[in-house]
């Protein structure tokens, strides 16, 4: 199918909104050892953890976050390591789970600020667009759709190139994109790791794209 994209902006955040609500903060206090706190507004609560994320030794804040919010995905061993390896800003391959980034980053950057900079400082890349026409706008055909603008050293490009083309399944697509939303007749706002893509790797801010689907040979 073919497409017609305007990038209107690219912008680069160190935080995205929603990514904790009151109810995290409250249950995270109490790991934290702080109860009682319901009726504190939402600027107290975050203040209030910030200081008791503090009073704790930065892995083992990192340990106790990591398990109020992934312990259903990743074991105690896993959890252990990551809590390490964030400190430097290098988590091993073997816990770098795609579907896991999302998640990662939140943490990531809740760590950052409660800790005043001593965890890396993480970005993240909001996109928005108008792609024309306004159909099968998904997230694996929006990343092939960008693919035609992108850098010839994105980490996409480099990893997926057949999932790109259309020859391999993009399941990958759904966890590369972490948030894609309508927000009007054809325009949309995605939102990703910079890791995944930056603002500087962006080369034209209009262009036609043809995308080419992928479909299962059945033999």
């Amino acid at each position: 199918m073919k497409y017609h994209v305007i990038i209107n902006s690219v912008k680069t955040v160190d935080e995205l909104k929603d990514a904790w609500n009151n109810a995290d903060y409250i249950a995270l206090l109490e790991k934290f050892g702080l109860d009682g706190i319901e009726t504190s507004s939402t600027s107290e609560l975050i203040e209030l953890l910030h200081m008791a994320i503090s009073d704790f030794e930065p892995e083992e804040a990192a340990q106790i976050i990591l398990t109020y919010k992934l312990s259903e995905q990743l074991n105690e061993n896993q959890i252990e390591q990551i809590s390490h390896e964030m400190l430097l800003d290098k988590i091993s391959e073997e816990y770098a789970d795609i579907s896991l980034h999302h998640q990662l980053f939140n943490i990531n950057q809740l760590l950052h600020k409660a800790y005043n900079g001593n965890f890396p400082n993480a970005k993240a890349t909001i996109v928005e667009f108008e792609i024309t026409p306004n159909k099968e706008v998904t997230k694996e055909f929006v990343l092939k759709a960008l693919d035609k603008t992108l850098a010839n050293n994105n980490i996409i490009k480099r990893l997926f190139s057949d999932q790109l083309a259309g020859n391999e399944e993009f399941e990958e697509a759904e966890a590369i994109v972490w948030d894609l939303k309508s927000t009007g007749e054809n325009a949309y706002t995605l939102t990703t790791s910079e890791y995944w893509m930056s603002r500087d790797e962006f080369k034209d801010a209009e262009f036609d794209v043809t995308v080419v689907p992928f479909e299962e040979v059945e033999h």
